[in-house]
């Protein structure tokens, strides 16, 4: 699982202001593999719907991930008959490498993605894609398993579809409902700090994408579609399967670590009472002592299992040592992550030092009760000594609550904390640039990736496209994936280097 660094706090939603520039508001993208008989009907609709229906400038790019057959020759006479239409060719398979990587160069404010087989009804894009536009939502899916939805398919797809699904509710915990369905939309800004996150290249890269999400606090808005299954669909479920469930033990075992940075993801919800500071109201207190109670309780009778069994070989002081020793490491280690909500690994092992500190207190306190009961009884009852080791922990437990949210986890706005990563990075609305598109083969400058001015222009009616002369196809250009950000994507067939060394991987047949 991949832990490199975003660029920081999101900041807070706002609607896309409307404008009059050239920039497209929505790139759709349509990932293919050897789709030759079905890409041209299905660009064509896609494009005839787009005119009719939404009421701003739009692109439909074809996303061609190696296909062998004649799919780059249809995909380059499209992008010659139709101006919204682009072509961008990759060298090596993955519908995720694909989407990520178009995704990532693409300067439209909303990003979006359908399969070419057009299962799910089009009267749904528009209300896909509206929360992300109004600022309401941070990313969107279709869902197939809604109470509302209509759909049409095989009683084998309807098992697999939904027996994934309850996997991934009783694994991750999620709780969207559809994963799988191929019709989903982010905004932009999120895309830049959460595609970096996402590891798979391939049919989980969905999933994955929106695991992070939720459990990062990002808002999902789901619709209700109309799908009816494509008979001749080349997805192979077996492998498909067998892939996703690999992909959930990952992506579960990293979750698991805190090894991912998701609260970098987090985004200040202004009209959050929650998220409003009180006066004379310690900030999390109320969560935290519930937290650490039911860490302690759990921690006192792992202890007391601890004692009992290392008492059958050695005496009462030595067996309350090592016990006292190995549940304050898992003491500290639950507290970390699960009261005082620091994720990832950064600090860890001071953390665990600073522990052993106050380990040390309650061990001073356990054994002092130890030997004052020995020194009064002689030879109390093992039960005698279970009680008195209860009342001394609990003692110590008050000590530690105190010791921990003063000293080991304060609320310094430290960058692994989650109940304060939102206050090291300032925050502000996003600006947007209001000057027109460039004229045609000038390059657009772009702040500086990770600040909050982002990128994108306001809202544009449909602009008219660039000419180009009839009958010639369009240009053939090389570009980096991580240039393709700064060129035009008019009249160019871009070709893109791996987007990681690893993504040459031939054995993905998909």
């Amino acid at each position: 699982m991949r832990t490199d660094s975003s660029p920081g706090t999101l900041p807070a939603r706002e609607h896309l202001p409307a404008g009059d520039a050239g920039t497209p508001v929505l790139d759709v993208v349509i990932p293919v593999y050897n789709e030759e008989k079905d890409l041209r009907p299905c660009v064509r609709r896609l494009h005839e719907h787009l005119t009719r229906t939404f009421p701003y400038a739009f692109r439909i790019t074809i996303a061609d991930n190696a296909s062998t057959d004649t799919t780059p020759q249809v995909a380059a006479r499209l992008e010659a008959e139709i101006p919204e239409v682009v072509n961008f060719r990759l060298e090596q398979k993955g519908r995720g490498r694909a989407l990520r990587t178009v995704w990532s160069a693409s300067e439209a404010p909303i990003l979006a993605y359908m399969d070419v087989d057009l299962s799910t009804d089009l009267n749904a894009l528009l209300p896909l894609v509206a929360p992300l536009i109004s600022g309401h939502s941070d990313l969107a899916i279709g869902s197939r398993l809604a109470r509302s939805s209509r759909v049409v398919r095989g009683p084998k797809r309807e098992f697999i579809s939904r027996a994934y699904n309850l996997i991934l509710r009783g694994s991750l915990q999620a709780r969207f409902s559809d994963a799988q369905c191929g019709f989903k939309a982010i905004r932009r800004d999120v895309a830049q700090v959460l595609l970096p996150l996402v590891e798979d290249t391939g049919w989980f890269f969905d999933t994955e994408m929106l695991v992070l999400a939720e459990r990062a606090g990002l808002r999902i808005h789901e619709v209700p579609v109309d799908w009816v299954d494509d008979p001749d669909s080349t997805v192979h479920i077996v492998k498909t399967a067998t892939d996703d469930l690999k992909g959930v033990w990952r992506v579960g075992k990293a979750l698991a670590t805190g090894s991912l940075p998701l609260d970098r993801l987090a985004r200040p919800f202004g009209d959050d009472p929650r998220d409003r500071e009180l006066a004379n109201v310690p900030k999390g207190l109320a969560r935290q002592l519930v937290g650490f109670c039911v860490v302690g309780g759990l921690s006192t009778l792992f202890y007391l299992l601890l004692y009992s069994v290392f008492r059958q070989f050695s005496g009462a002081q030595i067996a309350n040592a090592l016990a006292l020793l190995v549940s304050a490491i898992a003491n500290t280690a639950a507290n970390r992550r699960l009261t005082f909500g620091v994720r990832g690994r950064g600090g860890a092992v001071r953390h665990q030092a600073q522990g052993l500190v106050v380990f040390g207190i309650g061990l001073a306190l356990t054994s002092g009760s130890l030997a004052a009961l020995n020194a009064a009884g002689g030879h109390p009852a093992h039960s005698t000594e279970l009680a008195v080791l209860i009342a001394a922990n609990l003692a110590a437990t008050v000590l530690r609550f105190l010791l921990f949210r003063a000293w080991v986890f304060p609320d310094r706005g430290e960058p692994g904390t989650g109940s304060t990563a939102a206050a090291t990075h300032p925050v502000s609305s996003p600006t947007y640039d209001t000057s027109t598109t460039p004229p045609h083969g000038t390059t657009p400058t772009h702040p500086p990736y990770g600040t909050t001015t982002v990128p994108y222009a306001p809202l544009p009616q449909r602009p008219t496209p660039y000419p180009q002369p009839y009958g010639q196809p369009p240009q053939t250009t090389q570009v980096r994936a991580g240039d393709a950000a700064d060129g035009r994507w008019r009249d160019a067939t871009m070709r893109l280097q791996p987007v990681r060394p690893h993504d040459t991987d031939p054995g993905d047949s998909r």
